[in-house]
């Protein structure tokens, strides 16, 4: 008789038994999930949850938090293994506040905790680059925070640029050509590595591209998410077609 549980092909369903991870995102966000499912590898499992955020003055994004500890109840409930506040605006909005998202979600719920801006943070400091050049999607407002939030870090943004988008459902409409067009008209010997920041833009599928056109490392706010994650999680894991970052990922596990 035929034995019926080994007659289930498990290999095409990926529950994520080896590492879940707990994700919060900007309600209008239709970007990151898609993007993070692509670069994680097999047996990682994202798990996303929404946030308002509906645009970028100081008071919706500071509004976003306002739900944080439901939201990271809510994906505590699925047992994740870790929780990711997943929106670089908001994160970078002041130096402290990455530090209190943190505090906050891992109070509620027990679980370990960073958001995107600790990610990018660690990104910076694993590919060695002193000279930034930061480009962004927001408004001016939004995209001087993010300077001087770098330069609070010892970052130096040397150059850059910001499109003047209000919301992430007017980013997500950016097409991968027309940022890449972009980006590669602020080629600059100035900096020694390129930060395309925010995690609504349609940026994983270019970062190789770039980083041939540019010769320097190209970090994403989505890329270093998953690039922090699989290195708190011990996961050795290479994952090719997403820049140099993630594809060092074996060589950087166990730093600090």
């Amino acid at each position: 008789m035929m034995n019926v549980a080994a007659s289930f092909d498990h290999a095409l369903i990926d529950y994520g038994d080896q590492f879940r991870a707990g994700i919060i995102v900007p309600s209008g966000n239709v970007v990151a999930e898609a993007e993070i499912r692509a670069m994680l590898p097999r047996g990682v499992a994202p798990l996303f949850t929404r946030l308002a955020l509906r645009g970028s003055s100081e008071a919706e994004l500071i509004g976003m938090l306002s739900g944080l500890e439901d939201a990271a109840e809510l994906l505590a409930d699925a047992k994740v293994d870790r929780i990711i506040f997943h929106c670089t605006a908001v994160s970078t909005f002041a130096p402290h506040l990455a530090g209190n998202i943190r505090t906050r979600i891992e109070h509620a719920t027990g679980i370990a905790a960073f958001a995107t801006s600790d990610a990018v943070l660690e990104a910076v400091k694993n590919l060695n680059i002193s000279q930034l050049l930061l480009l962004t999607p927001y408004i001016e407002p939004v995209h001087a925070r993010e300077v001087a939030f770098l330069a609070a870090h010892d970052i130096d943004v040397v150059d850059g640029g910001c499109l003047g988008i209000d919301t992430n459902a007017e980013m997500a409409t950016l097409t991968p050509s027309a940022l890449f067009d972009w980006v590669a008209r602020h080629n600059s010997t100035k900096s020694d590595g390129y930060f395309l920041s925010c995690t609504a833009i349609r940026s994983a599928g270019i970062i190789s591209r770039l980083e041939q056109l540019l010769a320097r490392p190209v970090i994403t706010s989505n890329q270093a998410m998953v690039w922090h994650l699989l290195r708190l999680a011990g996961i050795s894991t290479r994952v090719e077609g997403f820049g140099s970052l993630l594809g060092d990922t074996r060589k950087v596990i166990g730093a600090r």
